[in-house]
């Protein structure tokens, strides 16, 4: 078995390679047109320095969406940098909400800070015993996806703010959050804590996968003043670039909540569609999902995922996910004719996989 697929640090572009149908990187498919536009009409300005003017615009697009003051915001290059600050405010112990994303234990690991991986049971939902069971009192900082990738569930804001503790900082990855829906209120992020101003919940936020700009690094932070300034600290100037900073404004603005009411509606529908497909052909979901992927377990899922490359389409192995395995696969939601493609690929696969004499799960 290849040690790779279980490395940490492992993502899902290593699965994907240009031309390939791309169900294993969490992605939308391009940037909206007036995103774009937004970005190449500032192409001329990059000889200078990112403005003072371009960071204010975006910290006011997200206090705008957020209903927080600028004071509480922090830009970030990607919300994977807001990892790699959390050690700033010397934490003692983590503990990590598993499982989940692998760069929040990598960056705490790399500053020494002492980790306690808390395994949810499948269906991987948290409830109040596991916090009162399962997260040490020596936790001075619990962190948690919502959704959680991989496994795209969503837990309930009560259930976060049963977390909080006296002494203890709650980080909550709200990477996906603007693509959960409530179908039946028709509300968008139900879940999300990015406009509860808690004092001790620290919300990281992301545009590049709603947005299709993962290879613009733009993300930011949401807490109290002075969290804020503890992060702030000894940070480098220039932070952000201009592009990141003008994505920023226009995705978080009022144009990017449109679009984003309009792609998670559309979501829902080719989630749906994707589980139908799937059920058609004999697989159930590893949890009835609420974001913008789906996991699969499959027995033999590694083998699945290696012949349905040799076939052009990349799937996400979630064998590097702590408390999942070699069986358990990502899919990404995509278009109906992208996934039905999918589905006819898988269906063929699994039957190649068994007369290899391999098990099917």
């Amino acid at each position: 078995m290849n040690a790779e697929l279980f490395a940490p640090e492992r993502h899902g572009d290593s699965d994907s390679v240009e031309g390939m149908a791309d169900f294993a990187v969490n992605v939308r498919e391009g940037p909206p047109k007036f995103v774009l536009d937004a970005l190449a009409a500032r192409l001329p300005d990059l000889a200078r320095y990112p403005t003072t003017g371009d960071e204010a615009r975006a910290v006011a697009a997200i206090a705008a969406a957020h209903e927080r003051p600028a004071a509480e915001i922090l830009l970030l290059s990607g919300a994977a940098e807001g990892f790699e600050l959390l050690p700033r405010l010397g934490i003692r112990h983590a503990a990590l909400i598993q499982p989940s994303f692998t760069e929040p234990e990598i960056a705490l690991r790399a500053a020494g800070v002492p980790i306690t991986q808390v395994v949810l049971d499948r269906p991987w939902r948290l409830d109040t015993e596991d916090i009162a069971r399962r997260i040490p009192d020596a936790a001075d900082l619990v962190l948690l996806g919502n959704p959680t990738n991989p496994t795209s569930v969503l837990h309930p804001v009560a259930t976060i703010e049963a977390l909080r503790a006296p002494g203890r900082l709650v980080v909550v990855d709200e990477a996906f959050a603007d693509l959960t829906l409530d179908a039946v209120a028709g509300e968008r992020e139900p879940e999300s804590v990015a406009s509860r101003r808690w004092p001790d919940v620290i919300v990281l936020r992301s545009i590049t996968k709603t947005f299709g700009l993962a290879g613009l690094r733009a993300g930011y932070l949401l807490a109290s003043p002075q969290i804020i300034e503890r992060l702030s600290v000894g940070r480098r100037p220039w932070a952000l670039g201009t592009l990141s900073l003008v994505a920023l404004a226009e995705c978080v603005g009022e144009r990017g909540q449109a679009y984003c009411d309009e792609v998670a509606t559309r979501v829902v529908a080719q989630r749906t569609h994707l589980l139908a497909g799937l059920r058609d052909i004999g697989i159930e979901p590893a949890v009835e999902p609420d974001g913008p992927f789906v996991l699969i377990e499959l027995a033999d899922g590694l083998e699945v995922k290696d012949e349905l490359r040799r076939r052009g389409i990349a799937v996400r192995s979630a064998a590097n996910f702590v408390g999942l395995g070699p069986g358990y696969l990502r899919l990404a939601v995509r278009d109906e004719e992208t996934t039905a493609h999918l589905l006819e690929e898988l269906r063929h696969v699994r039957a190649v996989v068994r007369r290899s004499g391999s098990v099917t799960g």
